[in-house]
């Protein structure tokens, strides 16, 4: 494999793993046009280095900042998810909720029970016992993709298997 496929090998990894410098352009430290061992499009990489030129070689914040290409808010950001959680807190984090706040998995339950008992029921009824019963009000959609949520999960579980082995099965 050449320099160049590998080259294109890492940044597509790199992208699956959601760990790709969405600005690799941006990065003026020295270290990285110095030393093919520094990438820039490594945003785990960046974010370390980032951190020890503050912290170890003493460089300002505004320093840094400007040297990574990063905001200080960014730096600031980014060091104390490094405080609270060591390297995995350099990892980018998806914004936003992580699991649903309305529609719980009782809630899911719930509704599965009231479609064994009457599977005829309308989504109005369905949502106005939601409602009755938990004081919530779902749109329709937040129920289905609830429902879709728990049967992918249900279907996953039954995929994966669990092998237990005995020490004197191990070679």
């Amino acid at each position: 494999m050449n320099q160049n496929q590998t080259s294109k090998h890492k940044e597509r990894y790199l992208r699956d793993h959601g760990v790709l410098n969405p600005h690799p352009e941006r990065v003026q430290d020295e270290l990285f046009p110095a030393n093919e061992f520094f990438d820039p499009r490594d945003l785990l990489q960046v974010r370390y280095e980032m951190i020890r030129r503050h912290r170890v070689d003493k460089a300002t914040v505004i320093e840094t900042s400007k040297q990574f290409g990063v905001s200080r808010v960014t730096f600031y950001h980014v060091a104390g998810m490094y405080d609270r959680l060591g390297l995995i807190g350099l990892v980018p984090q998806k914004s936003g909720p992580k699991n649903p706040h309305k529609c719980t998995e009782e809630i899911i339950e719930f509704i599965k029970q009231q479609r064994s008992q009457e599977p005829d029921i309308n989504w109005e009824d369905l949502i106005h016992e939601v409602y009755e019963e938990f004081g919530v009000s779902l749109h329709r959609r937040t129920i289905e993709r609830g429902l879709a949520s728990t049967k992918k999960k249900n279907q996953t579980e039954k995929k994966t298997q669990v092998f237990h082995f005995s020490k004197a099965g191990r070679p």
